[in-house]
């Protein structure tokens, strides 16, 4: 039996949210999410790294094209999250909180969609150089 490898493409996207949750009072957001409750929003550089794991094909030598699995990156979170307002600008956070847990799991089931099912996935977000969030952990 031939053993896993995994592949990672790193990309990186600007954006800017607001964490609110409009069942809670003003105050009870202000309280919790503090800072990142700014009605006027605020933004991050977002560090992604897409984890694919699997065996490799023996007639072409990969895993997955690098370059196939970066299209469909780009396509999928690159040109619909950067430098967008995701609270405003994206479908996906219409009815739920843009945190970084949110979006690593928005960015995992838009992945996992295009990819074949024999490949593993996993997502890895970093919102600052401290914070990151792994989907699935």
């Amino acid at each position: 039996m031939q053993e896993n490898i995994a592949v990672i493409r790193c990309e990186h996207f600007n954006a800017a949210h607001r964490l609110h949750n409009p069942k809670w009072s003003k105050e009870k957001n202000r309280s919790f999410y503090g800072k990142c409750n700014n009605p006027n929003f605020h933004g991050h550089n977002y560090n992604l790294e897409v984890k694919v794991s699997g065996q490799i094909n023996k007639e072409s030598g990969y895993l997955i094209d690098m370059k196939e699995l970066s299209r469909i990156i780009t396509e999928e979170v690159i040109d619909r999250f950067d430098h967008k307002n995701l609270n405003v600008d994206v479908e996906d956070f219409k009815s739920i909180i843009p945190t970084a847990e949110n979006i690593a799991f928005v960015i995992y089931q838009k992945l996992r969609a295009r990819l074949d099912e024999k490949f593993n996935l996993e997502i890895k977000l970093y919102e600052t150089e401290r914070n990151l969030v792994i989907y699935p952990s």
